[in-house]
């Protein structure tokens, strides 16, 4: 990291970070940091009891970080993140018995860890899309294939016995044929759309998940929480039921005879 020894700071950089600033915070004198370089900062500092402006040194309120970096009911700076509870916490509710049984993490360690969450169901649900998107496909080859059939049979039997070289008989069998293929049509129609119903709304899983994860800080980590929950397997169940079991079926099928 570069020495903080000037007074000046370059339009739009983070001193700590030498990045572009992100979700900006100013300290009391003015100097403008990224809010999670400058909580970490604060964390640091909090061993001395002091927090100083990382540039100039001049002392600073740990409320500069904004009302989510400040416990609610203590009135001092939430350095963890409780996971049973999903809240952020200062030193005071730590020791309080309310979370002396829960699990609790560094809101640092807590950041990167809910993006990798993020990040990876994301992955996977990408993968859900296109194995969805596979099935769908098939799905419809096998209706064009139904159509097919029953469009070429009613060319049969309206083109007559002579020019196809049948017998009447064997073309009275025709319609009974067609029929059967015409039954399973509308089951493979509304499955595609139940198909195309469930790509769309994992897509917008997949939408919201991104953007949490790239957007992720302090005050949006509860809802980290409730959006991997939502996006939970068991969960998308209701949105495409049995799809490995789907697609392993459809693929042992054997190909349609045209």
């Amino acid at each position: 990291m570069i020495p903080l020894q000037k007074d000046n700071q370059e339009e739009g950089v983070c001193p700590i970070c030498q990045e572009s600033l992100k979700e900006a915070v100013s300290t009391n004198c003015g100097h403008l940091f990224c809010r999670v370089c400058l909580t970490q900062h604060v964390e640091k500092a909090s061993a001395s009891g002091v927090f100083c402006c990382p540039l100039c040194r001049k002392p600073c309120s740990e409320e500069v970080l904004g009302t989510g970096y400040i416990c609610p009911n203590h009135q001092k700076r939430v350095c963890r993140f409780c996971e049973e509870s999903r809240l952020l916490l200062c030193v005071e509710c730590l020791v309080s018995p309310e979370h002396m049984s829960h699990h609790e993490l560094t809101i640092e360690n807590a950041l990167s860890h809910y993006k990798e969450r993020l990040n990876r169901r994301s992955r996977k649900l990408r993968k859900d899309i296109a194995e969805l998107q596979r099935l769908k496909a098939q799905q419809e080859k096998k209706l064009q294939a139904l159509q097919f059939q029953v469009d070429h049979g009613n060319h049969r039997l309206e083109a007559g016995p002579e020019s196809q070289h049948q017998t009447r008989e064997q073309l009275g069998a025709l319609p009974q044929q067609w029929l059967g293929q015409l039954e399973h049509m509308p089951a493979e129609a509304a499955r595609i759309l139940d198909i195309s119903r469930a790509v769309t709304q994992l897509r917008s899983l997949v939408i919201d998940l991104e953007r949490m994860a790239k957007e992720l800080d302090t005050n949006t980590l509860k809802n980290a929480g409730d959006l991997l929950n939502r996006s939970a397997p068991q969960k998308l169940e209701v949105i495409y039921p049995q799809l490995k079991k789907g697609v392993s079926e459809l693929l042992l099928q054997p190909p349609q005879k045209l």
